[in-house]
């Protein structure tokens, strides 16, 4: 197999400044451990992963409260056991990293601009918000949700609530109220925190109707913290409210944050799979194994230092809030972004690197991907020169945006695309400092992560397509999915295909080098002729045609065992399409894929579904296409523009009708 293009090669003093090398070194100078390069140190953390993990809980000086008895108590998925007899608190590691000499968080929205938050605002702000939640009976285990956008009071509460050791979830306030409904009633909150509206694209929306059919639905709700984002007057008449504004009336100066100590397994967080048909996963992370996880991968994957600015651009519904919490773990500042990104053009985000100035940045696969294709040229326009690396996710990176970032944006910009998920709140795969950038693919499985690609009689393979499956247990596995009887969901979602081994769901090829790429969601991965087919090579091809604005692919299974691959394609404004672009769409896939990559028809759409989390919606599409009741049986609050479901919905029959006969 040909070796990508080399885009990017770290020179020997960024080797040398990172913080891998620094634990390299301890790692000799406290186990006489050595190691040539970093395959040979990833191997010996998936090979003696107790010894590494222990390694990772020392170097890092875990505050811990209690003497854990063993490092892992049974090797089996799931129910592996970490650490216990530990105790610690997540808050507690982010707030020992106070400084008079940077702000704990930088805020910026479509109508404020470089809000800068102190540690000592901020830990008096938590204290506040604290001490009320103490007295509306607030206490370890107990849940506390959020309808937020990303703004600073959304880390002020979760960090409260984190500091009590009760158990917080968020929903962004752009989610419709059956969504909002479908996931925190599953873990029956006590409190409630909710703005009163949002602004995005220079437009304000009210929520006020949606948090009172909210509060009327959920009757675990015995309290709300209300905040007059938008309109200060638009308070709504419910009993058991408070301002925020009145939490904080009281100083707080004199007094210090305090943090319950809490057992390694206990609930930090729930988050939610996509919830488009039935009720969503509540995903149930840990204290102890989010903050390892969130240690060794800020540290050696993505090299973030003290007093560095950190940023992702992301809503509170996405995992990446969660993760960008961990920036300050490592002493760094966090960047808050609220609005839209591409408002009022897509300069919007760059302008915030050179200004604030950004020195981490990350953003979603997408995001690149359209700043490529409206030919966007961020280096030019703006002084980059502070930007170490850029961080990419969500969905796979096509090679040509990999080449656009270092024709466009930095021929010296560390490109750390990663990828792992809500189920995990971290990541398999990533960045590592040791190692060149090669187009289109992802750097290296990231340490003490056993990740292997199996064919589908479970034996691992190189450097060909098969499933991602993780053989040993990491730390922020989810200890449970909340209220899910007998772990049946839980065995379902991951350990069905190969019982004791975690199989995710995604497409990999993992090279010999140990660089690798991802080809899609398995379910969605097209099966063409008896031979597979990942659907992000499809989209990488279209991507390069300007007059293509997105694209979904499916391949249909028809009941005589033939099938039909259908592409569906919006188009950009000003484009049509017609004989011309069909043909381009054709050749593009031809030359770059192979003739198998052709589709059997291309059919033009006005929009292409999106989960909440920014997921392309492909399985849901097929099922309603083979009227396999998928549209029935969606909840079309947790599609991000639930129109473009209609349309399927109401196409599905003239499709069958002339594709199935």
């Amino acid at each position: 197999m040909t070796q990508p293009e080399i885009l990017w090669q770290p020179s020997q003093e960024f080797i040398e400044n990172s913080n891998l090398k620094a634990y390299e070194k301890w790692l000799n100078d406290k186990r006489y451990l050595t190691f040539e390069n970093y395959a040979d140190l990833w191997q010996w953390s998936v090979d003696h992963i107790e010894e590494f993990w222990k390694s990772l809980w020392e170097y890092f000086e875990i505050i811990s409260h209690s003497p854990y008895q063993s490092v892992l108590s049974s090797h089996e998925m799931p129910g592996a056991k970490w650490f216990e007899g530990s105790t610690l608190n997540y808050a507690e590691h982010i707030f020992r990293n106070k400084s008079d000499d940077r702000p704990a968080l930088i805020f910026h929205s479509e109508a404020k601009q470089n809000v800068e938050i102190s540690w000592n605002e901020l830990e008096q702000k938590v204290i506040a918000v604290k001490n009320y939640l103490v007295s509306c009976g607030i206490g370890q285990g107990d849940c506390v949700v959020g309808y937020l956008p990303n703004i600073p009071e959304a880390i002020i509460a979760f960090y409260a609530v984190n500091s009590l050791g009760a158990v917080w979830s968020c929903c962004s306030p752009d989610f419709g109220t059956s969504t909002v409904i479908d996931r925190f009633s599953q873990i029956e909150p006590r409190l409630f925190i909710t703005v009163d509206g949002y602004q995005y694209a220079g437009k304000q929306y009210s929520r006020v109707k949606e948090i009172a059919e909210v509060i009327s639905a959920i009757p675990s709700i015995e309290q709300t913290i209300f905040i007059p984002d938008c309109d200060e007057t638009n308070i709504p008449k419910m009993e058991n409210i408070t301002l925020w504004n009145d939490i904080h009336e009281k100083p707080t100066s004199e007094e210090k944050l305090t943090f319950t100590a809490v057992p390694f397994d206990h609930p930090i967080w729930v988050l939610y799979s996509s919830g488009t048909t039935g009720k969503p996963k509540a995903i149930t992370h840990s204290h102890g194994g989010v903050l390892l996880e969130h240690l060794k991968y800020m540290a050696f994957h993505n090299d973030v230092h003290p007093g560095e600015n950190f940023f992702w651009f992301t809503t509170t519904g996405w995992m990446m809030w969660n993760f960008l919490q961990a920036s300050l773990l490592m002493g760094a500042t966090a960047v808050l972004f609220d609005g839209s990104p591409g408002y009022p053009n897509l300069a919007t985000l760059w302008k915030l690197i050179e200004s604030t100035p950004i020195h981490h940045f990350g953003t979603s696969a997408p995001f690149l991907t359209a700043c490529m294709k409206r030919s966007v040229e961020p280096g030019k326009d703006f002084d980059l020169s502070q930007l170490r690396s850029i961080g990419s996710t969500g969905a796979p990176l096509p090679p040509e945006t990999f080449e656009w970032i270092y024709q466009s944006v930095s021929e010296n910009v560390w490109l750390c695309s990663m990828s792992g998920g809500t189920d995990v709140c971290t990541a398999f795969v990533g960045g590592t400092p040791y190692e060149p950038v090669h187009k289109g693919q992802i750097q290296c499985r990231t340490l003490g992560c056993k990740l292997l690609a199996y064919d589908d009689d479970g034996n691992p393979i190189t450097e060909s397509l098969g499933e991602m499956v993780i053989e040993k247990p990491m730390p922020s596995m989810p200890v449970y999915f909340w209220n899910d009887q007998n772990n049946e969901r839980y065995l379902s979602s991951y350990f069905e295909k190969f019982p004791g081994k975690w199989c995710h769901g995604d497409w990999i090829d993992i090279a010999k080098n140990g660089s690798l790429s991802i080809h899609g969601r398995s379910d969605a991965t097209l099966n063409r002729k008896g031979i597979r087919v990942g659907t992000s090579e499809i989209y990488s091809a279209l991507d390069n045609i300007a007059a293509v604005k997105d694209s979904l692919v499916l391949n249909l299974e028809k009941p005589d065992g033939s099938d039909v691959m259908p592409i569906f394609v919006v188009v950009n404004e000003g484009s049509e399409m017609n004989d011309e672009l069909k043909s381009a769409i054709n050749n593009a896939l031809k030359i770059q894929c192979s003739p198998r990559h052709i589709p059997d028809v291309i059919l033009e759409v006005p929009d292409l579904p999106y989960t909440l989390s920014g997921k392309k919606m492909e399985v849901p599409v097929k099922k309603i296409l083979m009227g396999m009741e998928g549209g029935k049986s969606m909840n079309k609050d947790a599609v991000r523009n639930p129109g473009s479901i209609d349309y399927f919905i109401q196409m599905a029959y003239e499709f069958r009708e002339e594709y199935f006969g």
